[in-house]
């Protein structure tokens, strides 16, 4: 079985047509969705085309997939864009996400038993790094029997060993920190084989498209953020780090 993982969408449809396009993940027999899909400026037609994937996909949910649902009952959030999504989705779409699964968990064969979550396996916005420590990673991964971990949330790629676990991080396909293009990732659960992969992705003509179809007041801004700019890998790796709480973190 050939798995293509996507992770942290944020309603950039261009980014996620781009991917679809892939002969890869055209040709993959499942897509695992590990959240964040559509808290971003073009939620309702993001959705509607993960939808017709049907039972290719495999979902999961993530905090801003929960934050959306959030909005939608009247929770005000702290994100211009998920307050604006929220609002956005029809009422469908809301009852898709309030039902979607913290984790999904598939036999890969070479790659064994295979977790999917969003963030961590306890938690759907706890940080969790490539260079976290192995007694960092062995708390969130306690009690777990994974054989592969993979998980999204921070937007940047990776894939290392933590005590025997092998975890990967598909990276964002919509808001990408360290290099700009779609990122995802292919499983092989024949070979055991994961492959790290990036869309390459014109930003011009990507940020074009967001403010010509998205309502949302605040594209402009939020293009220049995400889409005109790719914020460093380092630059995010530090921020995320004080989040985790790592002693001796800085700027």
């Amino acid at each position: 079985m050939r798995v293509a993982v996507l992770s942290d969408v944020h309603g950039v449809l261009p980014a996620l047509e781009a991917v679809l396009a892939e002969p890869d993940v055209a040709a993959a027999d499942l897509i695992v969705l590990t959240g964040d899909v559509a808290a971003g400026p073009l939620p309702v037609e993001t959705l509607d085309l993960l939808v017709t994937l049907g039972e290719r996909a495999l979902w999961v949910n993530g905090n801003a997939d929960r934050e959306l649902v959030e909005v939608a009952a009247g929770k005000p959030c702290e994100f211009a864009v998920s307050q604006w999504a929220g609002g956005r989705l029809r009422p469908d779409q809301v009852e898709l996400l309030a039902a979607l699964p913290s984790r999904q968990v598939l036999d890969l064969g070479g790659l064994g038993t295979t977790l999917f979550v969003h963030a961590t396996p306890r938690s759907d916005e706890e940080m969790i790094l490539v260079d976290s420590s192995l007694e960092r990673w062995a708390e969130v991964l306690a009690g777990e029997r994974a054989d592969t971990v993979v998980l999204g949330n921070t937007h940047m790629p990776f894939v290392r060993l933590a005590d025997r676990t092998l975890v990967v991080n598909p990276g964002s396909v919509g808001m990408p920190y360290g290099t700009w293009g779609a990122h995802w990732a292919l499983l092989d659960g024949d070979t055991g084989a994961v492959t790290l992969r990036r869309t390459p992705l014109d930003a011009a003509l990507t940020a074009e498209r967001l403010v010509a179809e998205s309502g949302f007041d605040g594209i402009e801004e939020w293009v220049a953020h995400y889409v005109r700019t790719t914020y460093s890998d380092a630059e995010a790796l530090r921020a995320f780090a004080r989040q985790e709480g790592r002693a001796g973190a800085t700027r």
